[in-house]
């Protein structure tokens, strides 16, 4: 099995877009993209929405982490931060690090924020703490990915990036699309890499 889940929340669909682009890197380096959401977070104690979504790609579940090969994981900024949602959904994953069922998977990160210095860095890096706490190889974008110097849009070495604007309604540019696949390439590269040497192992 060669499937790699690509975790994200997106409330606009900026990060469900770049979510696409990065699975479509996966996909031309010989890996399945498992795309995969979470549900938004109540403000009130009872359960608000229904365990299928509406559109878009099914919830995740502890499964898809489980029986993936790798992890790309996007959010938007939220004051510099992952969304809340996503937060929540790491916060149930206790099982996965008790059993280490995560250890040496590589992972990668993006995020969407609708201004060039919105916090984009710092979201970037908040991501990267759960997955470090499971044990993963952190994957990002080198600068020998030549659209990494030359972008005027997202793309930092810490995984791709998206400006949206401040009506999230900037498409992906060019560049931002190179990066996201670009991310999802060497994604997919690592996590078959770990595979043939036997650093992973997938129930």
């Amino acid at each position: 099995m060669n499937d790699i889940l690509v975790l994200y929340y997106s409330r606009h669909g900026a990060t469900a877009n770049m979510a696409q682009q990065i699975a479509t890197g996966i996909e031309s380096a010989g890996c399945n993209a498992r795309l995969r959401t979470v549900a938004n977070v109540s403000n009130v104690t009872e359960a608000t929405e229904s365990d299928i979504p509406e559109s878009g790609a099914p919830y995740v579940s502890l499964d898809d982490m489980q029986q993936c090969i790798a992890m790309a994981v996007g959010s938007p900024t939220r004051f510099g931060n992952m969304a809340a949602e996503l937060k929540y959904f790491f916060d149930s994953t206790s099982p996965l690090w008790l059993s280490g069922d995560m250890v040496n998977k590589p992972a990668a990160v993006f995020t969407s924020t609708s201004s060039l210095h919105g916090g984009q860095e710092s979201t970037l890096l908040s991501m990267m703490l759960p997955l470090l706490h499971h044990g993963m190889q952190l994957i990002g974008l080198p600068y020998t990915e030549t659209t990494l110097l030359k972008t005027r849009t997202g793309g930092t070495p810490y995984g791709a990036s998206h400006t949206s604007g401040v009506n999230g309604d900037l498409p992906l540019s060019d560049d931002e699309k190179t990066l996201c696949q670009a991310l999802g390439k060497r994604l997919a590269s690592a996590a078959l890499a770990n595979v043939n040497a036997n650093l992973i192992r997938v129930d």
